[in-house]
């Protein structure tokens, strides 16, 4: 090309492949300026203008701003600068509309109320420390006055859900519901219940050295037989019912008896109520760990094991 040559609009326009109304657009704006004029009156423009125009573009496209573009192109702004803060600002957006999407996503699955929508709106626009201060309430309900024990603050720390910087769409969905089950007065009762029964079962297993906490005792017990398929209400069960009441009862100092046995099935259902596993569920998914693995059927395994054999 002759970079002496100059050209009008229309020609300018067929090079870029933008229209004669947008480039007199950039042009009024002092953003791609005419090199002359014809004796006509008309624009022309050199072949910087070309260039320049393929950079507004490209920079609309990316969704800068004009004023923005414009001290870009005059070299007011370094393009790596604009690019960045760009970027950032896109990030800030893409998070904005994932949390949309997941209460979106929540409300046209679960059938939400307006008062239910409102809630999980505000849920996904806490920021990072509101977050901690409701989950932080929430461990302070559960655990409070119990955290003195060396088990809990590994067990409150295994609680604690980290919402990362850039989480997915499914990421903040889960955030909203576990966020929903720590404010539900009835699930932190649920945990409490759990969780003084743990600490007076560890202060007994301290005096007498460390004990398996019984909910892994009894897993470790009956999962083996829930997967060859022994019936908990046929003899078969029996020595391993009595080796996770035997634990319980070393544990407590207490006999193996009908008594113990009725406590015992209490305190697993009490453990196998369904948010608990919900609440680690959407934990795992908020902090990008491996699904957990259902205790349930064990559970429901020894319970009924228990309850069978406490019949009167």
């Amino acid at each position: 090309m002759d970079g002496d040559t100059l050209y009008s609009i229309g020609e300018l326009a067929r090079r870029t492949g933008l229209t004669v109304k947008t480039i007199r657009f950039y042009s009024d704006r002092g953003i791609v300026a005419p090199t002359d004029r014809s004796p006509a009156g008309y624009r022309l423009y050199s072949i910087d203008a070309v260039a320049r125009l393929d950079l507004v573009r490209t920079l609309r496209e990316l969704g800068l701003d004009l004023p923005t573009i414009r001290k870009v192109v005059d070299c007011e702004l370094s393009l790596p600068e604009v690019a960045a803060a760009h970027a950032e600002a896109l990030a800030v957006q893409i998070r904005v509309l994932r949390q949309r999407r997941a209460v979106l996503t929540a409300v046209a699955e679960r059938g939400s109320t307006l008062e239910e929508t409102e809630l999980m709106h505000r849920l996904a626009q806490l920021s990072e420390d509101e977050r901690r201060r409701l989950i932080g309430d929430f461990l302070d309900a559960v655990f409070g006055g119990l955290d003195a024990a060396p088990a809990f603050a590994g067990v409150m720390r295994s609680m604690t859900p980290e919402l990362p910087d850039n989480p997915e769409a499914e990421q903040v969905q889960a955030w909203v519901q576990l966020a929903e089950m720590s404010l539900d007065p009835g699930f932190r009762a649920v945990v409490r219940r759990m969780a003084e029964d743990q600490a007076a079962e560890q202060t007994r297993s301290d005096m007498m050295g460390p004990r398996r906490d019984i909910a892994a005792a009894v897993r470790d017990q009956a999962g083996p037989a829930l997967t060859t398929g022994i019936d908990p209400a046929s003899p078969q069960a029996d020595p391993i019912v009595a080796k996770f009441t035997a634990h319980y009862a070393h544990l407590l100092g207490r006999p193996d008896d009908v008594e113990l046995r009725r406590r015992l099935a209490t305190r697993l259902e009490s453990v196998n109520d369904p948010r608990r596993e919900r609440y680690l569920q959407l934990l795992a998914v908020v902090n990008g760990w491996p699904a957990p693995e259902s205790l349930a059927p064990v559970f429901d395994w020894s319970v009924q094991a228990l309850r069978v054999r406490t019949q009167q």
